[in-house]
């Protein structure tokens, strides 16, 4: 965990980039969320004491009490009386209304996740063809090896968690913090089509979809985001596709009328 004032400077008011006057309230909470990431401090976890908190950051306890009052507010941390300081779950986290009302057996919701699914992936495959270090272009073509390797021996449970681990790559290569979450949340909910919309039987070839995380991922290593992006948009549509087929097929058998 940083130590006392570890990176601040001990002023207590400072100005702004353009010269302007900055509260020292403002600046001990910009302090206390900088203390937060460098510690890797996760929702629920325990903050230092008052005391401690100022010394760390360099900043009187009056100053830092009165930010800890605008964190509280603002539902970064949780004050808890006789107990600490936590950080905060955020009331409205991201995807969370999403994740609790999702029904994977509605072909309209379906529709509706590949629908966001296309907008934010595209985005996302674009960014890491531009911005992809050779590490992450390794983790892309291991990880869409590792499709090719389950959908050749059938094993669909391992093609879905190597599909998610594949698309989890192209989100952290974009680097793009809010990409990359808006991925994993949305192959979450495709995780639910699969498990209880299809009943854990492949919605469609595995093995072309492993083909084309193949493809995708020499796109990007190649560092072309046309070719990356149509790859992706091919992808998805045809995934969706074969997701809407398996499913009409199977609302048809359960009517009785096949």
């Amino acid at each position: 965990m940083p130590g006392r004032s570890e990176g601040f400077p001990p002023a207590a008011q400072q100005g702004s980039a353009e010269g302007g006057y900055r509260p020292g309230y403002e600046i001990a909470a910009e302090r206390i969320l900088e203390y937060i990431v460098r510690a890797r401090l996760e929702p629920g976890d325990r903050l230092p004491t008052e005391k401690d908190l100022a010394e760390a950051v360099g900043m009187s306890r009056t100053i830092v009490r009165e930010a800890l009052k605008i964190l509280s507010a603002l539902g970064r941390i949780s004050v808890q009386m006789g107990r600490g300081i936590y950080v905060a779950e955020p009331e409205a986290a991201l995807w969370r209304e999403s994740l609790v009302h999702f029904l994977p057996t509605d072909l309209g919701q379906v529709e509706e996740i590949f629908e966001f699914r296309r907008f934010v992936e595209t985005k996302t495959v674009e960014l890491a063809a531009q911005r992809a270090t050779p590490a992450q272009v390794k983790a892309l073509r291991d990880a869409a090896q590792l499709t090719l390797d389950a959908a050749a021996e059938g094993d669909l449970e391992a093609f879905n968690r190597a599909d998610e681990k594949f698309h989890g790559a192209i989100g952290d290569a974009s680097s793009n913090m809010f990409l990359s979450a808006s991925v994993d949340s949305v192959q979450r909910l495709q995780r639910q089509i699969s498990v209880i919309g299809l009943a854990g039987v492949a919605g469609g070839s595995t093995v072309v979809a492993a083909q084309q995380h193949a493809a995708i991922a020499t796109a990007i290593g190649s560092g072309d985001e046309q070719q990356a992006v149509a790859l992706m948009i091919e992808h998805i549509d045809t995934t969706l596709a074969q997701f809407k087929q398996e499913m009409h097929t199977r609302m048809f058998s359960a009517d009785g009328t096949k």
